[in-house]
């Protein structure tokens, strides 16, 4: 097979690409549900042990944009090729021109800006290419990381859902943020003049 040209390629930066999930793709997934701690924050709950036949269908389902969960699949890797999360565009409501983004970086490449540089990739797709206009997004009380990543991406807090997530013995916040199509625009002008 002829080797892939990047250099013009939307789903591509410096440091990482998006790809169409595959269904290798099963063991990345599988092992990622054993971290626990990250998973409490993306989902709000403690999930069930992880199989793998749970993993490969899941994967299977997602696997070359062919899910018809209104949810859009992507496997980010970074430029040497090596799986380092996954990222999705999900809750499009194309009426209204709203939508979110949910996102996982494996353990072990956590903290290099791969989840940031991900969605600020997504968030140029949703804006520029599907028209849509107002990204809204919650982070669960104690999740820094990502609410530094919303502050980062420019996103504004726009309030909090006080009490309604039960876990860990305990109710806690979701703080919710937001960013409109222009003010990414204005964000985007800001970054390429610094």
């Amino acid at each position: 097979m002829k080797e892939i040209d990047y250099t013009n390629y939307f789903w591509q930066d410096e440091e990482i690409r998006l790809r169409a999930t595959q269904p290798e793709d099963w063991e990345g997934y599988y092992y990622n549900r054993f971290d626990s701690t990250a998973r409490r924050l993306l989902e709000c709950a403690v999930e069930l042990p992880p199989t793998i036949a749970e993993a490969k269908k899941f994967v299977e389902t997602f696997s070359d944009f062919s899910s018809g969960t209104g949810r859009i699949m992507f496997t980010i890797e970074n430029v040497k090729g090596e799986n380092v999360g996954g990222i999705n565009l999900n809750s499009i409501d194309e009426k209204n021109g709203t939508f979110s983004i949910g996102i996982q970086i494996d353990q072990d490449h956590r903290g290099k800006g791969y989840g940031t540089r991900a969605v600020r990739m997504l968030l140029r797709y949703a804006f520029y290419e599907r028209r849509l206009n107002k990204f809204n997004d919650y982070v669960l009380e104690g999740n820094e990381a990502s609410a530094t990543m919303m502050r980062k991406l420019g996103c504004i807090q726009e309030g909090v859902r006080r009490k309604v997530i039960y876990t860990k013995g305990q109710y806690l916040d979701l703080i919710l943020f937001g960013l409109t199509k222009d003010e990414f625009i204005e964000n985007e002008k800001r970054t390429i003049t610094v």
